[in-house]
This record gives C-alpha cells, structure tokens and sequence, in this order.
C-alpha cells in the first residue's frame, strides 16, 4: 500500500455537474410511466420495445457519431442526406451479387470517405462546419436523385433485410427456455462485464494518477442504472423474438465509441479540442488532425445508420433520411451534450436517444398525426439547449 489518498469531488458539487446525465434516466422512466398509464402498458410489452428498437435504430447509431462532433464545436446537417445516397449506392452493390459482408463494409468506406471530404474542408479549409454539412445535405441529395433517377432500388432477396430485421435467435435455431429466449441476456451480461471492467480500469487509472474521481456511493449508483437499463432492455427482447441483430450492431457500436471516448488518447484529445481549442493547441495537440478524425468516424457511422435504414425498409429511397439530422442532433442535446462543446457521452446519447424514440412511440400509440412528433421534437431540443445554456451560465462557463 502506498498510502495515497483518492481525492474524490464534493458529492454535491459532482451531483450538480452530471445532473444532466444522471437526470436523463429518470426523464426516461417518467415517459415510460407516463404513456403506461395512457396506453393502458401496451408501451411496455416487449413487442412494442422491439419495435422501438426496429423503427429508430439508425438515430441511435447517428447519435454516437453526432456526440463527437458536437463535443469538438462542429455539427453535422448532411447525415439524412448521406444515408439516402448510400443507402441507395449499397443496394446496388448488393444486388450485383456481393454478400451482406462486403455492402456493409463497402457503406462503411463510403461513409469514411465522405467524412474524410467534409473534415478536410472544416479541419483544414478552415471553413465552419455548418456552411460544409448545408453545402452536402444538399450535394448528396441530388447525388442520390441522380444515381437512382428518383426510382427506388429494391434488394434482390431478403437477405439485405436481416440486420434489421432479423434475431441472433432465430439465426442459430435457438429454441425458448421458459418464457425467455437465451441470448439477450447472454449478450446483456457480456455487455455489462465489459463495462465494469473498463469503468474500474478507468477509476484506477484516475486515481493511481491523483485525478479526482466520483465517490463510491456515486459510482456505484452509476453501475446500477446502467445494469438495470441493460438487463431490463435484454428482458423485454428475451420474452418477445430474442436479440434483435440491429441490437448487438448497435450494442457493439457503443462499446467501441465509448472505449474511444473513455479510454483513449484520441478520446481525451476530443474532450480537449471541444473544451479549449486554444489551449489544446498550445499543449501540442494536433486539433485540426482531430477533428478531422472525428468527422471521418461520423461519415463511418453514418454509412452504417444508411445500410440499417436501408434493411428496416427493404428498400433505397431518393427520399430517404429526411430530417435525420434533427433526431440525431436533439438525441445529443437531450443526452447532455452541451452546445458550448466539451461535454457529452456515448451513454448519455443512447439515453437520449431512448427518451426521443419513447416520446414518438408513445405518440404513435395514442395514435396521434406526424405532425405532433415534430412539434414536441422542436420543443424538447430548444429545452434541451436553454437548459444547457442556463446551467452554464449558473456554474460560470458561458
């Protein structure tokens, strides 16, 4: 023992600062209480979770691409464009006779080097991200109405539609036991070993380096809504089909970005470019090299979200991806990322992401018109960044 003291940030002041984070889990179990009552619980049959699941699983994977670029100041407006024109450039590919394999990772390169353009321009060109994301939310559109001549491309079999559509389940013939199907809560339990280990091995690694870190009882508490929203999430998908494929690509996707984020140098670059992009510099990092990554992980992501949208409808549309970018954007926000840049999780963002899917879901329950969906997405994402700004201001950051 070497006697060395774990500082560890005043509960209350550490309370204040995630509030945000920690805030999200409970705004996302009052939603689902809520539309229970009004629903009469059909949201919380796990055929509905599903569902969910199914339907908004490209805002999810959006999301963990959009949380980097807005902790770096960026933003991203050409994403729902870009999954149209390679959602409709996949399906091509696929119908030529290439395997599943081979389209996903030929919209992965596709994604990467669309990102790689983009970051050039606002990394190196010096050009403000948004002026280069409007400029491609409108050249991948017409890219994708001249490259499908406004005709939908429809995959030549079923195949194509299994990563949305399909079960780990179901792949393996795996039969139920009781009323569950196994592998969701073989999936949640190796999902969340994961986890632990790495946000111990985070929590050691601070401490054995005299950072501050969260009191137990904090961290603790961290571990366990985590859990619950895991385990819950695997209970819902065990009673109904099994583990949904798009689940264990999105799950997958998480753990990745959030190692990234969490674990890595490039991951502690990002949260200081967002922070400060004057005294990253002047500490030697490389930011424009940064950002430029970060766009390229986005464009990556966004390849990915193209090839599961594409699968969800079965179909590549000209059309497709309209108002992606809100979602994803309002998913951050309300996730607690902060407009200021600096600040954000992957966590927070599947949070609130969940709370965003809940909301239209309970909507489209109560049977409600399109319409609605979009007035109360405005709503929450003009909340979302008023109360970010206020709880700047309050703490004295901007």
């Amino acid at each position: 023992m070497t006697g060395k003291t774990i500082q560890t940030t005043n509960f209350k002041t550490l309370v204040k600062n995630n509030i945000r984070n920690y805030s999200m889990f409970i705004i996302l179990a009052l939603i689902m209480i809520i539309f229970a009552v009004i629903t009469n619980g059909v949201n919380l049959n796990p055929r509905n979770f599903y569902n969910i699941f199914y339907q908004y699983s490209y805002v999810f994977i959006l999301a963990i691409g959009m949380v980097m670029v807005i902790i770096v100041q960026g933003i991203d407006l050409s994403v729902g464009s870009l999954v149209a024109l390679i959602g409709a450039l996949s399906a091509m590919i696929y119908n030529l006779g290439f395997g599943m394999p081979v389209t996903i990772l030929a919209a992965l390169c596709m994604g990467a080097i669309v990102g790689a353009y983009q970051g050039l321009w606002v990394a190196y060109g010096k050009l403000p991200a948004f002026i280069v994301t409007l400029s491609g939310m409108l050249l991948f559109r017409g890219l994708t109405y001249r490259v499908t001549n406004v005709t939908p491309v429809i995959p030549r079999d079923d195949g194509y539609s299994l990563i949305s559509k399909g079960t780990i389940d179901e792949i393996l013939n795996l039969e139920k036991i009781g009323p569950y199907f196994p592998m969701s809560f073989v999936a949640a339990i190796l999902l969340l070993v994961i986890f632990f280990i790495v946000e111990f091995y985070a929590r050691r690694k601070k401490i054995a380096n005299d950072f501050e870190v969260a009191p137990k009882s904090l961290f603790i508490t961290k571990l366990v809504l985590v859990s619950l929203l895991v385990l819950g999430l695997a209970d819902r998908f065990a009673r109904y089909l099994g583990l949904p494929v798009i689940v264990l690509v999105l799950g997958i996707s998480i753990m990745i970005f959030y190692f990234i984020l969490n674990n890595t140098v490039l991951g502690r670059f990002i949260y200081a470019v967002g922070g400060n992009p004057r005294s990253a510099k002047l500490s030697g990092i490389n930011s424009e090299l940064v950002t430029f990554i970060v766009f390229c992980m986005m464009g990556t992501l966004t390849g990915l979200a193209a090839v599961v949208y594409t699968a969800r409808m079965n179909t590549a549309l000209a059309d497709a991806g309209f108002m992606f970018e809100l979602d994803a954007i309002a998913a951050c926000y309300i996730g607690g990322v902060s407009a200021g840049g600096g600040i954000g999780s992957v966590i927070g963002v599947f949070v609130g992401g969940l709370v965003m899917s809940s909301i239209n879901n309970g909507m489209s329950l109560m049977m409600l018109g399109t319409h609605y969906q979009y007035i109360v997405k405005g709503l929450v994402l003009l909340l979302a960044v008023f109360y970010d700004v206020y709880s700047r201001r309050r703490a004295g950051l901007g």
